[in-house]
C-alpha cells in the first residue's frame, strides 16, 4: 500500500548528555504534524555529527508517529539513518518492527522525504497483515 502527503517540522536543539560534550554531536527533539493519506504528529529526538569536510555529516532519529493511516488508527515508531557525502544525500527510513498498535499493529514499511519548492513531502510503502 501507498500513502502521501506532506508534513512540517519543528527541530529544537537540545543541550549535549552529561558526559559527551567533547564527542561534538547535535542533539535535537523533532516535533511533526503529517497531513494527506497519514492525518499524524510525531515527537522524537536527532543525533548529528557533521564530517570534516563541508557538505558531510550525518544523522539517525527515531520518532512514533500517532493518528490514522487512510483510515487506520493507531501509533507506530519510525528509524531514520541519513548521511550527506560531500553534498550527496542518502536517507533510510522504515518503520520498527512490531511498533504498531491498535488498527497498526503489524504495521511494516519504508518512508521517503523530499523537499519540493520549501515543501516536506513524504511517500510512505507500507503493509498491513
Amino acid at each position: 500500500m501507498h500513502a502521501s502527503g506532506t508534513f512540517d517540522v519543528k527541530l529544537t536543539p537540545q543541550s549535549a548528555a552529561s558526559g559527551i560534550e567533547a564527542a561534538r554531536l547535535g542533539r535535537q527533539t523533532i516535533d511533526k504534524r503529517f497531513s494527506g493519506e497519514l492525518e499524524a504528529t510525531s515527537l522524537g529526538e536527532m543525533l548529528s555529527a557533521g564530517g570534516n569536510v563541508q557538505g558531510s555529516a550525518g544523522y539517525v532519529a527515531i520518532e512514533r508517529v500517532t493518528g490514522v493511516l487512510q483510515g487506520k488508527r493507531g501509533s507506530f515508531v519510525l528509524q531514520h539513518a541519513g548521511t550527506m557525502d560531500r553534498g550527496v544525500p542518502a536517507l533510510s527510513i522504515s518503520v520498527v518492527p512490531d511498533s504498531g498498535t491498535d488498527e497498526l499493529t503489524g504495521l511494516s514499511g519504508s518512508m521517503q522525504i523530499q523537499i519540493e519548492q520549501g515543501r516536506h513531502v513524504y511517500h510512505f510503502d507500507y503493509r498491513l497483515p
